[in-house]
């Protein structure tokens, strides 16, 4: 078994509600070539310092999420992609520890071609940010301040992406309006939307 990292313990303790599945999903991970971190609060498993695996809980499930589940194959159709916007990663969704004890072969499986897709170096292609819409409130901005439109440019497609799904996903112009204005700053700066 590999390493625990202190900091993944500390994550167990605070997931009262779904302790015993996180746990049981730790050791499963422990028991595969990879380097345990937490990441984004989560733990994150990863392999030469490349994310290939993270745990993460909510309400109503615990989950493993594949980096790149995209290109897995998914013969069991385990496999979710958690919204439409999500173009890499997968999960695996747990809402008891006797469904993890039941899936233990196959989640094994899942995690050794995950690390197999990561030791091949394959890459996800994600669809080109100018496939995003830009709302019009973001056209008129980016028009009127070529500063703006210029660091908007400068940064990486990630980033920018994360910025045109957040300001497209207000349903109203002006609270649109509102998060370009909010976001002006961090754009700005060349810093993504959680930066």
């Amino acid at each position: 078994m590999n390493p625990t990292n202190p900091k993944v313990d500390a994550y167990l303790k605070r997931n009262e509600r779904w302790q015993s599945e996180l746990t049981a999903l730790r050791a499963l991970l422990l028991d595969c070539p990879l380097t345990e971190d937490l990441k984004w609060g989560v733990p994150c498993y990863t392999l030469d310092g490349k994310n290939v695996v993270l745990i993460h809980a909510f309400k109503d499930y615990c989950a493993l999420l594949f980096h790149k589940g995209a290109l897995m194959k998914d013969p069991d159709g385990v496999l979710i992609q958690q919204t439409d916007n999500v173009q890499s990663a997968r999960q695996i969704r747990f809402t008891s520890l006797d469904e993890i004890h039941r899936m233990q072969n196959l989640l094994k499986s899942y995690v050794h071609e995950a690390i197999e897709v990561e030791k091949a170096g394959l890459k996800v292609a994600y669809k080109p940010v100018a496939e995003f819409a830009v709302p019009e409130e973001f056209e008129r901005a980016l028009a009127a301040d070529d500063t703006l439109k210029s660091a908007f440019d400068a940064l990486t497609p990630g980033r920018q992406r994360a910025y045109l799904l957040h300001f497209s996903s207000a349903k109203q112009s002006a609270t649109r309006q509102n998060r370009i204005e909010k976001c002006r700053p961090k754009i700005m700066a060349g810093k993504g939307l959680d930066d």
